[in-house]
């Protein structure tokens, strides 16, 4: 199970739900139970990958200033539409000593063509953790329509979270999780594999691996031909 859904043109996090630091720290508890799987998934990749990697709504910032100290050999860029978590990470780094870098990125725009974006130079990686299931489709079509672009050859597309797998559902509470995530919001939902990889294909991003996660979540691995 995720955090639950904002509505589409508010914060997932707020200080008045979520901040109990004093700073601009927000938390997000879902964060200590996934962090530990997601490292341990991400080594693999992220262990032999120099250069940069971009991350799609980055919310708290929790996982973005982990994963920079994790991976310190990696350029870690958090991305999220919302201030107040962009603000966050920050905070969040400050306080792990790590450097971070973050942009204003809303995935369902043209974010490919952004100039801080193209300054990043060919991009190794781009992630997104717990973004695709509540989020319209076009955040994800956006998503790999931009990764498409500005990923390097053999870059990775990198999505974390719940999914279903060629129409199959992971345990009974993601079918559960998802009829309450499209009673809240018709756009939203937890997304197939085949339906990610029928928009990413026509991109040149093809399958290349699937992982299991801690709580009936995935990690589907994408990579630019």
């Amino acid at each position: 199970m995720t955090q639950r859904p904002s509505s589409p043109a508010t914060p997932r996090y707020s200080a008045g739900e979520h901040g109990a630091h004093g700073d601009a720290r927000l938390s997000s508890g879902v964060f200590d139970r996934a962090n530990p799987g997601l490292c341990t998934a991400l080594a693999p990749l992220f262990g032999a990958l120099p250069g940069t990697v971009l991350e799609i709504g980055c919310g708290t910032g929790q996982n973005a200033a982990a994963f920079a100290k994790a991976f310190p050999a990696l350029r870690w860029v958090a991305s999220d539409p919302f201030p107040e978590h962009r603000a966050s990470a920050l905070a969040w780094a400050a306080h792990l000593r790590v450097t971070l870098e973050v942009l204003p990125v809303d995935a369902s725009e043209n974010w490919g063509g952004m100039p801080e974006i193209r300054a990043l130079g060919p991009l190794s990686a781009v992630f997104a953790s717990n973004v695709a299931h509540i989020t319209p489709w076009a955040v994800t079509a956006g998503l790999l329509a931009g990764a498409a672009e500005r990923l390097a050859r053999g870059g990775l597309v990198i999505l974390a979270g719940p999914f279903k797998v060629h129409g199959d559902w992971i345990g009974p509470g993601n079918e559960a999780f998802d009829t309450q995530l499209r009673a809240e919001n018709a756009d939203w939902g937890i997304r197939d594999l085949s339906q990610i990889e029928a928009e990413a294909r026509p991109l040149g991003l093809t399958f290349h691996a699937l992982s299991v996660l801690p709580a009936n979540n995935r990690l589907i691995v994408l990579r630019k031909a």
